[in-house]
């Protein structure tokens, strides 16, 4: 059990049970978040070390923390709301819960396409979206997700279902850079070369490389990084086998996936939350996103963990991960009419 477990299932306990939960309270700040990993109670205890500042966690999937914080209203004891992804941030905005920030330092160190055009929401940490294939296999994998739906790799392709977020995402991008109807041909091709219906999460399209049944995959970074650091079965010992490619390097550069957060309308200790996010941004903590779950930094000169720095620096598409959110509903409509699973 960790030092901060007794204040999360406090918290926690007061909500379910309809009690007035810990809101205002000097030294506080009350954390909704979506990212499951262990790792990051050192990240808030190291917050709580440099500022005094504890910090209350309550941890849920995006959806249900959102419908929480709508229920509880005025009286919601959150002030940050922290999870993954710009599409759940875009929900977040839409359902109108963050209130905009105006930190310099938030500003000066965060990326503009990596925040809300208002400061609604910022990026703390990013994740590839790349493309794995077999060196086995594939002499010459495909070097933009455009080319995914090329039939020279017809049969051979292992991407996630229509209903994950990160999926609608990436056809929320190519809308954005192609428009709906290049984006929907582009997604009937990438269905024509499927090796298998979509099925599992990132980690199972790697291994479908490995176990043969796929010669390319679409996967988040942190996932490879991941096995590349620790044992991940069905993966880990097969390693060397996968190459990769990170997408669109000779043009507009490779679709990111984010871990963001936004400060809360509500927020009863609102100055506690606006000095957590910009703790997110500093060295320290961007370098911990790194080593502790294999992520890349979002502030430019962020150290990297080996595993990370194994896939190598990359060029980021530039668009506002905002527009992704402004597409989504299009992303699934078209997803939905070229039948993807």
């Amino acid at each position: 059990m960790t030092a901060h477990t007794p204040i999360r299932l406090a918290l926690a306990g007061a909500l379910l049970a309809g009690l007035a939960a810990p809101a205002a309270a000097e030294g506080v700040v009350n954390l909704y978040s979506s990212r499951h990993y262990d790792t990051d109670e050192a990240l808030y205890a190291e917050f709580t070390a440099q500022t005094g500042i504890t910090v209350n966690l309550i941890e849920a999937n995006a959806d249900e923390l959102l419908a929480r914080i709508q229920n509880e209203g005025a009286n919601s004891p959150a002030d940050v709301l922290i999870t993954v992804d710009a599409g759940r941030l875009w929900r977040g905005v839409e359902a109108e819960v963050f209130a905009p920030v105006d930190s310099e330092t938030l500003t000066r160190a965060i990326p503009a396409h990596l925040r809300h055009p208002d400061n609604l929401w910022f990026s703390f940490s990013q994740r590839a979206r790349i493309i794995f294939y077999d060196k086995e296999r594939v002499d010459q994998p495909p070097q933009s997700y455009e080319e995914l739906a090329d039939p020279r790799f017809k049969g051979m392709i292992c991407v996630r279902s229509s209903g994950n977020i990160y999926q609608q995402s990436l056809m929320a991008a190519m809308i954005a850079h192609h428009g709906a109807e290049k984006a929907k041909e582009w997604g009937a091709g990438l269905l024509a070369n499927l090796a298998r219906d979509p099925q599992g999460g990132d980690t199972d399209q790697l291994r479908g490389i490995v176990s043969g049944e796929c010669a390319i995959a679409v996967s988040n970074t942190y996932y490879f990084a991941r096995a590349i650091r620790a044992d991940v079965s069905g993966l880990s010992d097969s390693i060397d086998r996968i190459g990769w490619v990170f997408p669109n390097q000779s043009d507009r550069g490779t679709h990111v996936n984010v871990s963001g957060a936004g400060v809360l309308k509500t927020a009863p200790n609102r100055d506690n939350a606006v000095k957590f996010l910009e703790y997110l941004a500093s060295p320290s903590a961007q370098e911990y996103f790194s080593a502790g779950n294999d992520e890349y930094p979002v502030v430019a000169g962020a150290g990297l963990s080996p595993s990370v720095a194994r896939l190598g620096l990359f060029r980021a598409d530039s668009l506002n991960l905002g527009e992704l959110g402004l597409n989504q509903a299009e992303a699934v409509r078209i997803w939905d009419e070229i039948g993807f699973k």
